[in-house]
């Protein structure tokens, strides 16, 4: 893994001064970084899988492409955290972080092309220096992002932010769908792929142009040598923080042993054409967008426990769903309610990291999470990559018989099962570190963002006073 060189004196050492808050000021940031951000995921990330496909990659290669770069990237918050002493602020290490990713387009684009014959191999090589670049950055982007936050509003913070994200992401999503199914038809799908991968990279370049326009950024926030990091596994990391990493941990290698497969279920066996594969993506970040300011009020009223236990149990079912028909709109409805769920999910395992250490620990904390979370997701997608090549495409229960299109919606289903098991057993062995409003389960099911409108509405009276 390269080290990242120490910047030079200037990088990020007087930011110019143009918000009087500083707590607005990251604020501020925060959301508009998210936005640039997702323009990279609904233009670039999202499609680097269907861009596999167009290299003609094996389940194999797609299952590497989900799981290595993942890996890797994790890796490199380790360093991260171990080299933050080599940069000036936390806000200069999270500006050559973007550096990163940007540049890192460049070879994700150029290297399959000029060397077709390694098309696959190559574009994995450069999604992981991607994610290495990523994941170098997340430490230091959520410990600076956080100090501006009251730890009570943190949830509506990240909706909020979240929402930003799915929006753009969602808009991304359609406009790279519409225009790779544009320059398929034109059999010039390279094209495509080419101007939406560079309109990714030049899109999260400014975030660190943003980072110049801000002030505000505190010093280095996090513990010195005496809690380090080793210090911090031995010490910092809890009974109950423990519990949680391994829920986390396994629920990811869950996830991921069909995570990957649904490119290669939509476009190969049920042959989607690219704007359908598109909106399908969108579906699913169109429910984020509905419901996430719903999700943070929840895990800010009452915990990111919570959130992670109705949300961790309805996951399961998810993708048994593919089983009944893969008919394309019965997939977006599919995929819009697993966005619903996701975005609850997402929500309640980063926030609960935040809350289960001290604030000096953040960065620390993060790394690890995301080391565990990697993990599980390398044993998932390979596991799930032996099994596609195992598992038979059809089923005879009884005289009944099961013949989907593939052996993949079998895959779906087992990891259903895996994410249910999961559930079930781990949810119990952590609590809510935070104090937060208590409520009997049966109550806070109707404090969920679909359903609590739903009982504001059966409580509306039936005429109206004058």
């Amino acid at each position: 893994m390269t080290e990242q060189p120490v910047p030079s004196s200037h990088a990020l050492e007087r930011p110019h001064l143009t918000v009087s808050d500083p707590q607005e000021s990251g604020r501020r940031f925060g959301i508009r970084d998210g936005m640039f951000q997702a323009v990279a995921q609904g233009g670039g990330e999202h499609y680097l899988s269907a861009f596999a496909i167009l290299l003609s990659a094996t389940p194999f290669q797609l299952s590497i492409l989900s799981a290595i770069p993942q890996l890797l990237g994790t890796w490199a918050q380790l360093i991260s955290v171990k080299v933050s002493h080599w940069f000036s602020s936390q806000a200069s290490q999270v500006y050559w972080g973007i550096i990163g990713q940007s540049v890192s387009w460049i070879p994700i684009l150029a290297l399959p092309l000029l060397w077709p014959e390694h098309g696959p191999w190559l574009l994995i090589a450069g999604v992981a220096v991607y994610f290495t670049c990523t994941h170098f950055t997340s430490p230091a982007w959520n410990s600076l992002i956080t100090e501006f936050l009251d730890p009570n509003e943190r949830g509506a913070y990240f909706a909020k932010r979240s929402r930003v994200v799915a929006i753009t992401s969602l808009l991304m999503l359609c406009l790279a769908g519409v225009l790779l199914s544009l320059f398929e038809k034109l059999n010039l799908l390279w094209i495509g792929f080419t101007i939406t991968f560079l309109t990714a990279g030049l899109c999260r370049s400014a975030s660190a142009l943003l980072l110049h326009t801000v002030t505000g950024f505190p010093q280095h926030g996090l513990s010195q040598a005496p809690t380090g990091f080793l210090h911090f596994l031995r010490t910092g990391v809890s009974h109950n923080f423990f519990h949680f990493l391994l829920f986390s941990g396994l629920m990811h290698a869950a996830v991921l042993i069909a995570g990957p497969f649904f490119v290669l279920y939509l476009i190969q066996d049920l042959h989607l054409a690219h704007w359908q594969y598109g909106t399908w993506l969108a579906a699913g970040i169109l429910g984020q967008f509905l419901t996430l300011p719903g999700w943070g009020q929840f895990g800010d009223r009452f915990g990111n426990k919570a959130l992670l236990t109705f949300t961790g149990l309805l996951v399961a079912f998810l993708p048994m769903l593919y089983l009944f028909s893969s008919i394309w709109i019965f997939l977006l409805i599919v995929n819009f309610f697993g966005g619903v769920v996701w975005a609850g999910l997402d929500l309640g395992l980063n926030n609960y990291v935040y809350d289960a250490v001290q604030p000096a620990d953040r960065a620390k904390a993060v790394a690890v999470s995301s080391i565990v979370n990697a993990i599980g997701w390398a044993i998932g997608t390979v596991t799930g990559s032996l099994l596609i090549n195992t598992i038979p495409n059809k089923l005879y229960l009884g005289t009944f018989l099961l013949e989907p299109v593939s052996n993949i919606p079998f895959i779906f289903f087992l990891s259903g099962l895996l994410r249910l098991i999961v559930s079930a057993t781990l949810l119990r062995t952590f609590h809510e570190p935070r104090h937060v409003e208590q409520r009997a389960h049966s109550r806070l099911l109707w404090e969920l963002p679909l359903l609590k409108p739903l009982r504001q509405f059966s409580r509306r009276p039936t005429g109206l006073n004058q």
